[in-house]
C-alpha cells in the first residue's frame, strides 16, 4: 500500500435526525443501522482499509468518544485519534488533521469522509478514490467526489461543474439545499452533483489554500507545529482549539479557492440522514414494511420501519407510513411525513424529561 495515502474519517456528529436510537452518549456511527454485523464507523474503516494502510487512518472526533473508538476499533492507537475538546463545524478539524499529517509526512495525499454513510459497491469507490489521489499527486487542486442525482432532492448541496469532456471537472458553483423547483432545474440542466461531503487533496494543497482563505485559523494552528505527533499535541489542542473559527469547509475553503475540482461518481451513496433514508436500505416484506432488531406482525400496514430491541414481539395493526423506534425505555411513533420534526422533538424530551434521554 502506498504510505502516502491518509484517510481522516469525520465521527464527531450526534446524529439528531435518528433519535431516539442515537443520542448524545452513543450517536449513530456507532451503531449497526442496518444489522450488518458491523457499526457505520466500522464499516467505514474497514472500506479504507482495503486501500490505505490502517495505521494512515484518522479518526476525528469529540473527546467524549474517546473510549467507544477503542471499543469497536481496536486497531486504531491513540496517535490517530484526533480528539477535538469543542465543537467547530469541519474546517478546524480538517486543517488540525493536515497539519498532523504533515508533520509526519509532507508527500501525504488525504480523503476526508463522514463515519456514517452507506456504500452500495465499495470496488467503485476505492477506484474513485485512488483516480482522485492519482489527480491530487500530480496538480495543486482540491478535489471532492460528486453523487450524479437520481432525483432532485433538496435534502442535499448541490456542485456546478463545467461540461468539459474530462473525467475530473472544474467545479463552477457549490449550493446549498436548494427548494423543488430549483432542484429540478438543476437535474435538467445536466451538470449539476449532489455534495457527498467527500474531499481528497494533498497536505500541502490544503495548507495553502486555509493560509489564503482562513489566515486567523492557519496561524492559530500553525502555533502547535512542533506539537504535532507528540506528547504535547492534546494540550495544545486543549488549549487552542476552542479558539478557531465555527466554520465548514465548503464555506471556509471550497467556495473561495479557484482550483476545485469534482469527479462525478455512483457508487451508490446514502447519506443515511434520516429513518427515510435509512428504510430505502433495508429488505422489505411484501407490505414493504422493513424490520430490525425484533420480530413483528404486520395487520393491515404497509410502507412502515420498524426498530426494537432484539427478540421484542412487535404487532402493528392499521399503520401505514411509518416510523416505530423503541430503544431501552423511549418509543417513538412518527409519521414519515413529519421526520424532519424529530430535532424539535428532541428539544421536547430535553425539556420534559432531561438530557439522560437525548
Amino acid at each position: 500500500m502506498n504510505k502516502n495515502y491518509y484517510a481522516v474519517i469525520m465521527a464527531g456528529g450526534v446524529g439528531t435526525r435518528f433519535w431516539p436510537l442515537s443520542t448524545q452518549k452513543l450517536p449513530k456511527q456507532f451503531h449497526d443501522m442496518l444489522g450488518t454485523g458491523n457499526t457505520l464507523i466500522q464499516q467505514t474503516f474497514n472500506r479504507f482499509e482495503n486501500l490505505i494502510p490502517s495505521e494512515n487512518i484518522l479518526i476525528a472526533t469529540n473527546k467524549k468518544y474517546e473510549s467507544l473508538i477503542q471499543q469497536q476499533l481496536p486497531k486504531v492507537t491513540s496517535k490517530q485519534l484526533l480528539l477535538e475538546p469543542a465543537m467547530r463545524n469541519t474546517a478546524p478539524c480538517i486543517l488540525y488533521s493536515a497539519f498532523k499529517i504533515y508533520n509526519e509526512n509532507a508527500d501525504g495525499i488525504m480523503v476526508i469522509a463522514p463515519s456514517d454513510h452507506w456504500i452500495d459497491d465499495e470496488q467503485e469507490f476505492l477506484n474513485n478514490i485512488q483516480s482522485s489521489f492519482d489527480f491530487c499527486a500530480e496538480n495543486d487542486a482540491l478535489m471532492t467526489l460528486g453523487i450524479k442525482p437520481s432525483s432532485p432532492n433538496t435534502g442535499y448541496g448541490y456542485i456546478q461543474h463545467d461540461t468539459s469532456k474530462s473525467d475530473i471537472k472544474k467545479v463552477l458553483n457549490f449550493t446549498e439545499k436548494p427548494n423543488l423547483k430549483t432542484a429540478i432545474k438543476f437535474i435538467e440542466e445536466g451538470n449539476y452533483l449532489w455534495n457527498a461531503g467527500i474531499f481528497i487533496w494533498s497536505v500541502k494543497s490544503i495548507l495553502k489554500a486555509f493560509e489564503t482563505h482562513l489566515p486567523t485559523m492557519y496561524a492559530l494552528f500553525s502555533k502547535g507545529e512542533k506539537s504535532y505527533n507528540t506528547a504535547s499535541e492534546n494540550s495544545f489542542i486543549e488549549e487552542n482549539y476552542a479558539q478557531s473559527e465555527n466554520i465548514s469547509i465548503d464555506f471556509g475553503i471550497m467556495e473561495k479557492a479557484s482550483d476545485v475540482f469534482v469527479l462525478p461518481v455512483e457508487f451508490g451513496w446514502n447519506d443515511l440522514g434520516t429513518w427515510s433514508s435509512l428504510y430505502t436500505k433495508l429488505k422489505k416484506d411484501k407490505n414493504q414494511n422493513a424490520t430490525i432488531g425484533g420480530s413483528v406482525i404486520y395487520r393491515d400496514s404497509n410502507n412502515n420501519i420498524v426498530r426494537t430491541q432484539s427478540g421484542k414481539r412487535v404487532v402493528i395493526q392499521g399503520l401505514k407510513d411509518y416510523i416505530v423506534v423503541e430503544k431501552d425505555d423511549v418509543l417513538l411513533i412518527c409519521p414519515k411525513s413529519e421526520e424532519q420534526e424529530i430535532k424539535q422533538i428532541t428539544t421536547a424530551v430535553k425539556t420534559e424529561f432531561g438530557d439522560d434521554f437525548i
